[in-house]
Order: C-alpha cells, then sequence, then structure tokens
C-alpha cells in the first residue's frame, strides 16, 4: 500500500501557502524551512532588497538552482567514489579467492610431498634391511 498524498499548510516570507505531497509532513516543513532560509539569505543583500518582485523571484531560483547543483555534484562524487570502493571490493575479492586457490593447490602438494617422503623412508627402510641382510650373510 502506497503513502497517501497531504495537505499542510506552511508559513514562507510570511505568508500561509497549502503544501501537498506523499513524503510527509515533517519533509514538507522541512521545504518550507528551506525556502525561508534562502529568502532570509536573499534579504540581506541591498541589491536584493531594491531588485523589483520579479527579480527577487529570478534570484532566489537561481540560488535555490546553485545548491541542488553543488548538492547534486557532491552526490555524484560520493556516488562515484562508491562505485571506486564497489570495484575494488570486486577485486580484493577476485585476490582473495586467487589466493586461496592458490593455498589449497598448495596444501594438496605438501600432501602429495609428504606422501611421497613417506613412501622414500619406506624405501630407505627396505634398502638398508636389504643391506644389513647382506651384511649378516658375508
Amino acid at each position: 500500500m502506497g503513502k497517501s498524498k497531504i495537505d499542510i499548510p506552511v508559513v514562507i516570507n510570511n505568508k500561509v501557502y497549502t503544501l501537498s505531497g506523499y513524503e510527509g509532513e515533517d519533509y514538507l516543513q522541512n521545504v518550507a524551512t528551506y525556502i525561508n532560509g534562502k529568502i532570509a539569505e536573499c534579504k540581506t543583500s541591498e541589491e536584493y532588497r531594491r531588485m523589483n518582485v520579479e527579480y527577487q523571484g529570478i534570484l532566489l531560483a537561481l540560488n535555490i538552482a546553485d545548491d541542488y547543483f553543488k548538492a547534486k555534484s557532491m552526490a555524484d562524487e560520493v556516488s562515484g567514489d562508491n562505485n571506486d570502493k564497489e570495484q575494488q571490493l570486486y577485486e580484493l575479492r577476485h585476490e582473495v579467492i586467487e589466493a586461496q586457490i592458490k593455498h589449497e593447490a598448495a596444501l594438496k602438494l605438501v600432501e602429495e610431498y609428504k606422501e611421497q617422503v613417506s613412501q622414500l623412508q619406506k624405501k630407505i627402510v627396505q634398502l638398508e634391511a636389504e643391506r644389513n641382510q647382506k651384511n649378516v650373510k658375508k
């Protein structure tokens, strides 16, 4: 079941507006607070206060767009960093798997060598026994 659309009254620049959305009341209130902050920021400029309402709106929109593109750039950078980290993680996992395969192969060789050593030791014991028997017969 999806979220239902809500309508909430908010105050923006000392006027009441109704915001609608599916995001939730806190989110919509945060949007209004952000807009009020940008308006207050712009009003600190003497040039802004001297502009007509249309230019003020354009300047406000430009400031918001600037914030958006800076945030998007940061998000893209983080996303790129995440992609790099995922690639590094993939490569490390691949290296671990290769190391495990080499380790298993080395263990198998060790076992084979142990078996060969055991066989050779038995052969040595057998040859020494035969030599001792020959020496005893002499």
